[in-house]
């Protein structure tokens, strides 16, 4: 049986799952899972709940044309730069403890923000929101793992959370727009102190410390090289979407960012305790069922983006109107994520990538159709609709093959190397296809051409999937 087919099993052996678990949820997994679901879409959903709010928090607070991306970018750097160290640093020191005090400091800094009364107030909030989302969402992710044995329950569990993260960014675009037109934007940051407040006063509860029993070493080299590598990565992906791909100052990051990672890697390959092992990294599980992922959040959030230019810039909608057209496309994502653990029980979590992105493909490039009339609506709405289901049979699809085969004392790392793909994905997506419509002088011309590489971009995914994550078979 296959590395990638032992997804199917109910419990596999090994420390991952060699103890008998539970085939069917019982109240207290129940909670556990409403708990850590909630958790994880409102972290979803401050991944976008300001994008339609941004002009209007410019002119509120102040901030120049030139650094309003700040109030992004810093969230970003933070988000995806530190979930790798967190995710181990959960390993090491409690994933419950590090999900509590993540969260306590998310409630925090969202008060901060809403509270905010000039730029620099707000974006240091922002940093700290990042910083709690780089720890939260592996340390959540981890405890999902190690709450569910291997098989239907952790792919039910994790199908779930798949659905509702995705379901969360549609939702934040479509719930920015509505509390800044109601409200106003300050709302967008006080929406999450109470859901804060409410997971922090049920979780010690019903979620039990996940720790193993003796404490390794933190990797401080190997742990300094890839936070700053993906720090210096992702600062250059932001100035690429703000200056061009030619620019110096983007082009220089990202080769550092590059150079840091590889000495990240010669450093674990010889690190006695390592952030990472390379053993891990080398897993053909591990490192194509990552490389699925990322460019599943790529293709899929950088969509959002054209589908917003094309909505507000071709057709002329307001943000609320565009925001709520995604709602279809948030109705598909629940539906993707509710029905992949089935699709991977009757096929396997290799076949469920490639059907997916086989879905998601198609449905991409319809859209190199859209007309210069409300007349194209219908297809766009139908379209949004069969990606996100696509979509997210990849992303369940993803989380599972990336997550299996290992033991409970490696779940935070392999949760945290799980969510830098995420945010690195949802990251990267937005500055290259800004490149390619800014290339095109006439902007619907512009959404078409990067539609079509986007659709390129899903077909390399599939195709890295058909020819390197092999079936391997075991004795």
């Amino acid at each position: 049986m296959s590395v990638v087919e032992g997804a199917r099993v109910d419990a596999g052996a090994g420390e991952g799952g060699g103890a008998e678990g539970p085939v069917r949820l019982d109240g207290r997994l129940k909670l556990v899972l409403v708990v850590l679901l909630v958790a994880q879409f409102m972290l979803a959903v401050d991944f976008s709940i300001l994008n339609v709010a941004l002009p209007v928090i410019g002119d509120g607070l102040g901030f120049s044309l030139s650094n309003l991306q700040w109030i992004a970018t810093s969230f970003a750097l933070c988000a995806a730069g530190f979930t790798l160290l967190f995710g181990r640093v959960a390993d090491l020191f409690g994933r419950r403890r590090l999900f509590l005090v993540g969260l306590a400091v998310l409630g925090l800094s969202s008060l901060a923000g809403g509270l905010a009364t000039s730029p620099e107030m707000l974006i240091a909030a922002r940093v700290f929101q990042g910083l709690a989302t780089a720890a939260v969402t592996p340390a959540g992710l981890s405890l999902l793992t190690t709450s569910f044995p291997e098989g239907p329950l952790r792919q039910k569990a994790l199908g779930l959370n798949g659905a509702l993260m995705s379901a969360g960014f549609t939702t934040g675009a479509i719930l920015g727009g509505v509390l800044t037109d109601l409200l106003s934007w300050r709302w967008a940051f006080f929406i999450n102190v109470p859901v804060a407040l409410a997971v922090l006063f049920i979780a010690p509860t019903v979620i039990k410390e996940s720790r193993p029993q003796s404490r390794p070493k933190l990797d401080v080299p190997g742990a300094t090289a890839v936070t700053l590598g993906l720090l210096a990565l992702i600062y250059g992906l932001t100035q690429a979407g703000e200056h061009g791909w030619g620019s110096g100052s983007a082009l220089g990051w990202l080769a550092a960012g590059v150079v840091l990672l590889i000495a990240f890697y010669a450093i674990e390959s010889k690190s006695a305790a390592p952030l990472v092992p390379v053993s891990v990294l080398k897993k053909k599980t591990v490192a194509w069922g990552n490389i699925a992922g990322l460019i599943a959040f790529l293709t899929e959030t950088s969509l959002v983006f054209l589908m917003t230019l094309y909505l507000q810039e071709v057709l002329d909608f307001s943000p609320l109107t565009a925001g709520l057209s995604f709602g279809v496309l948030g109705v598909g994502t629940v539906i993707g994520g509710s029905i992949a653990p089935r699709v991977i029980a009757a096929t396997n979590t290799r076949s469920t990538l490639i059907i997916g992105g086989v879905l998601q493909a198609v449905a991409t490039l319809s859209l190199i159709a859209l007309g210069e009339s409300s007349a194209s609506m219908w297809l766009l709405l139908i379209a949004t609709f069969a990606g996100g289901i696509g979509n997210m049979l990849v992303i369940v699809g993803f989380m599972v093959t990336a997550t299996t085969g290992l033991p409970d004392h490696e779940q935070g790392m392999a949760t945290g190397l799980a969510t830098m793909t995420q945010q690195v994905g949802i990251t990267m997506g937005t500055p290259i296809m800004s490149a390619v419509v800014a290339a095109n002088t006439d902007i619907h011309a512009g959404i078409t051409t990067a539609v079509i590489v986007n659709t390129a971009v899903v077909v390399v995914g599939i195709l890295t999937t058909v020819l390197f994550l092999r079936t391997e078979r075991s004795s």
